[in-house]
């Protein structure tokens, strides 16, 4: 497919693009304590650039030096400038553009103690007797001078068009919207009110900034979760009034983060790709202004499309360039299959973000995320024969990188197909991108000419006929067994066994163990099973989830009717019940089948170790093989030993 709409230029004022393809800005935690830009900042985003990407912005960028957080870009301050001035520097050097958004966070910087918290009106803290206060006008003429102010730094340093952040529950979108905004002086009240504080901000903004410098706006296109917060007519209306003021493209995306509308802006596997783009198509249409379209648009295909049926006239592909900064050259050039799509398990880019363990961002399917310079590919000068046991998507991460870097690896994988639990997790709702991207990384490491060996288990016998110079076990890890009279009955199965359609339970049936796994074959089964009840030990369900996920998982289980059970160990399976302990009595859950989801335990590789011990052979252990986590440990440990062998 040639991708016309999508790569054809575009111009905005004075700012001339090559594409319509857009990176947006996205926390990275890649900035020091102390807000400046870093090497690492730079090496990231020249990545996208040299990638084939129209336009970058930064991450989220303070403008009020009181109201600045630790760890997120700054342009508060002149300081901040030479930093900034590197990285547009960078950017320019590669053949981009770059854009620096400019934010004001409110309740989002609660993360740093330090740093003020503005908001329109007052807030009960729950729990507690305070009360946080609505900003004083001199606060709000203050935070619109800054906007100003950070404008014309942003000019200063190199910056080829500028992003005013009015939606995501930050300060300005909190203004606009009736929910957050119960003042009653000239900035609360009607909408032309509730939208002064956005417009001063934005002509403070165009009078520091070139006439012919474009002015990006992104917004919620309407409130979700939200009780009479903004429909999207009342965002029509601001847009107009934004437009009058002076901005002159508008990035319509979605969500908060003060309700489960948090999932709209990290959009996991579960919402629909390109979700969002119907209402960019009505408020480009309504207000007449240049329009961005956002929401997992992950595919060059549906980009073209929605550009081809004058939907947008510019797309984000956010995550889409994390998990692959090549994406916008292998789409232009036709090599569609090579691309390594996001599926948006949210495992590195949000719950990274989130995590107090992760120092900043990564991407299950592109561990090199955040590490570009470090994890630049290294040609080997001494080729090596590797023989990989497991052909997961660890092992097929390994494959590749190796060839890659000039060795011979050779996968050898005990069933008859490819991508392992990944795969797997496929078949359940909701999933089915992961199990296409399984399959594709199997093929894309075949056209790579990765040896891959199918319904070939590594046993002592294979690695003598072999001979490896090294060996890397990726052989993943089993459904654990249930402990308890009546596990071994001829209705109790297993999870996997269930996704892999081994076994199809039916009737009354009753999921012992409530994590990712379990809901997910509680969500299969809906419709295939009278009636389906999850029993967890833990005080609640999907612990193992990460936030954006368990929202959605979660809110379909209420949906579809599954009954859980927390706080409740299964004793006994009989005939035709589970026994279960709960608040230390014993109650019995009518069933006609059992499945165990109580989590995985790795594989048994004591063969492969013991022969490669005696042969003097090296070996390495990674992912599940070591012990069964998420599959972001599994690639990112794949692709750290293939890199150093």
């Amino acid at each position: 497919m040639a991708y016309n709409k999508l790569f054809s230029e575009i111009k905005i004022k004075g700012l001339e693009l090559k594409n319509r393809v857009m990176f947006p800005a996205m926390g990275t935690k890649m900035a020091t304590e102390d807000k400046f830009v870093t090497q690492q900042i730079i090496d990231y985003h020249v990545a996208r650039v040299v990638g084939g990407c129209g336009l970058n912005f930064t991450e989220v960028c303070s403008v009020y030096a009181p109201a600045s957080p630790k760890k997120f870009l700054s342009i508060a301050e002149d300081k901040y400038i030479d930093g900034l001035k590197k990285l547009t520097d960078a950017i320019h050097e590669a053949g981009g553009k770059a854009g620096v958004q400019l934010w004001l966070g409110g309740l989002a910087v609660a993360s740093d103690p330090e740093a003020i918290i503005i908001i329109p009106s007052d807030i009960p803290v729950p729990g507690t007797e305070y009360t946080m206060k609505g900003a004083s006008i001199e606060t709000i003429k203050e935070s619109i001078k800054a906007f100003g102010e950070a404008a014309r730094r942003a000019v200063e340093a190199g910056f080829d068009t500028i992003e005013y952040h009015a939606g995501h529950n930050y300060v300005p979108h909190s203004f606009l919207t009736p929910f957050f905004n119960r003042r009653e002086d000239e900035y609360g009240g009607s909408l032309e009110n509730r939208a002064r504080f956005s417009i001063e901000a934005i002509k403070a903004i165009r009078e520091n900034i070139p006439k012919d410098m474009p002015l990006f706006m992104r917004i919620v296109a309407h409130d979700d979760y939200l009780e009479g917060g903004l429909a999207i007519e009342d965002t029509i209306e601001f847009c107009k009034m934004a437009k009058e003021a002076g901005v002159d493209v508008v990035d319509v995306s979605r969500g908060n983060f003060s309700s489960a509308a948090i999932k709209f802006e990290v959009p996991p596997v579960d919402l629909e790709r390109g979700f969002n783009v119907e209402n960019a198509a009505r408020i480009r249409k309504e207000t007449g202004l240049i329009t961005v379209a956002v929401g997992r648009i992950n595919d060059p295909v549906l980009a073209e499309e929605i550009l081809e049926n004058d939907k947008a006239d510019m797309v984000v592909m956010g995550r889409a360039q994390l998990a692959d900064p090549e994406f916008c050259n292998k789409a232009k050039d036709g090599k569609e299959e090579t691309i390594v799509k996001c599926v948006g398990c949210n495992q590195g880019c949000y719950d990274g973000f989130v995590s107090t363990e992760m120092p900043f961002i990564t991407c299950l399917r592109n561990p090199a995320l955040g590490r570009e310079a470090e994890y630049s590919l290294v040609k080997t000068d001494s080729p090596k024969k590797v023989l990989i046991a497991g052909a997961g998507i660890g092992g097929l991460e390994a494959g590749i990188i190796l060839k890659r870097r000039g060795h011979n690896p050779i996968i050898c994988e005990a069933s008859s197909s490819f991508g392992g639990q990944f795969a797997l997790a496929g078949e359940a709702p909701r999933k089915e991108e992961m199990k296409e991207a399984a399959l594709s990384r199997g093929k894309q490491a075949i056209n790579e000419g990765v040896e891959i060996r199918l319904n070939t288990p590594v046993t002592v016998e294979l690695i003598e006929e072999i001979k490896p110079d090294e060996v890397i076990i990726a052989i993943g890890s089993a459904p654990m067994s249930l402990n308890v009279p009546g596990a071994n009955l001829s209705h109790v199965t297993n999870s996997h066994d269930v996704l892999a359609g081994k076994s199809t339970p039916s009737g009354k049936v009753v999921v012992i163990g409530g994590g990712l796994v379990g809901l997910e074959v509680a969500e299969y089964l809906n419709g295939k099973a009278e009636s389906i009840t999850v029993v967890e030990m833990l005080d609640q369900v999907a612990k193992d989830l990460g936030q954006l996920r368990n929202i959605c998982v979660m809110e379909s289980l209420y949906t579809e009717g599954v009954q859980t059970i927390t706080n409740a160990k299964c004793i006994e399976i009989e005939e035709k019940s589970v026994v279960i302990e709960k608040d230390g009595k014993l109650e019995k859950l009518p069933c006609d089948s059992v499945i165990v989801a109580i989590g995985a335990k790795s594989r048994n590789f004591d063969g492969i170790s013991k022969c490669c011990e005696e042969k003097n052979i090296p070996f390495h252990v990674v992912g599940d093989a070591v012990r069964a986590r998420r599959a972001l440990n599994a690639v990112a440990e794949a692709s750290e030993v293939a890199r150093v062998i």
